[in-house]
């Protein structure tokens, strides 16, 4: 991973939340917060909460006790994602790094976290570090997206691109959000950080999209995918995003679109 993956500012997050949540996201956060919610925590700590995709989805589900701490590294996506959360004292926002958690040991019954472990530097010492923050009988409950080719869209993007950018193509979705797919790997680093039940569900779905255009900004503009390719050629970004049409409307059609997508869901305690 490199450092600018970690990037979602200027109008990514934005992007982020119009195109990429309900192309790939929010079947996904959906079924993360009723996992959670049967789980029924009373102190819940959300990881990488993004722009609340799960936080909305996971607030209404908990009781009117609950407390509910949502966090993420970037404050642009926390400041979204606060102005687009409905009304809930439930809920506090606070910018956090997953690798040192500004909260007390033994402190939360659930760790949650979609889409967002890809993104750790170290991931045994974000999982240590979440282990610390549960309570004894606390879970840790997250998501990773499966290998790229199992997920069509961000193929197709990705191999679009390369043919714009054939000396340098860029990689972002295949090394960072597809390249934490290994479930002996997840497992692995779980268990180094202390966790020893251990339970991975590989979950498929499917994208929609209205049009080739929608899934093309979403990938292009909605992630930092938009970092590398302005990286390249500041002013290609619309022409790598009109690749990225032309190739998914050759495949897919010139209408709505649909497609494939598939993650591991994980659930740690112990």
């Amino acid at each position: 991973m490199l450092e600018a993956d970690k990037i979602f500012a200027g109008s990514v997050p934005e992007n982020y939340d119009r195109h990429m949540v309900p192309l790939i996201f929010a079947s996904y956060a959906a079924d993360l917060a009723r996992r959670a919610a049967a789980l029924k925590p009373k102190a819940v700590l959300e990881i990488a909460a993004g722009t609340g995709a799960v936080t909305r989805a996971l607030a209404p589900l908990l009781p009117p006790g609950a407390t509910y701490i949502a966090t993420d590294l970037n404050q642009a996506m926390l400041d979204y994602a606060r102005l687009h959360q409905p009304a809930d004292d439930r809920v506090v926002w606070r910018q956090a790094d997953a690798m040192a958690l500004p909260f007390q040991d033994a402190s939360f019954d659930l760790v949650c976290c979609q889409f967002g472990a890809m993104f750790f530097p170290d991931r045994p010492a974000a999982y240590r570090e979440a282990r610390r923050v549960l309570k004894p009988n606390g879970r840790l409950l997250f998501s990773v997206w499966d290998r790229i080719e199992t997920n069509v869209f961000a193929d197709d993007v990705t191999k679009a691109l390369a043919s714009v950018f054939p000396d340098d193509p860029p990689r972002f979705a295949e090394r960072t959000p597809h390249g934490y797919h290994d479930r002996n790997q997840i497992r692995d680093d779980l268990a180094r950080a202390g966790f020893k039940e251990i339970e991975i569900d590989t979950r498929a779905d499917i994208s929609r999209a209205p049009s080739a255009r929608e899934v093309a900004v979403a990938y292009c503009q909605g992630t930092p995918l938009r970092g590398e390719i302005e990286a390249r050629n500041p002013e290609k970004l619309e022409a790598a995003t009109k690749a990225a049409e032309a190739a998914l409307a050759g495949k897919h059609g010139n209408g709505e679109i649909a497609a494939k997508i598939q993650a591991h869901v994980i659930l740690a305690s112990g």
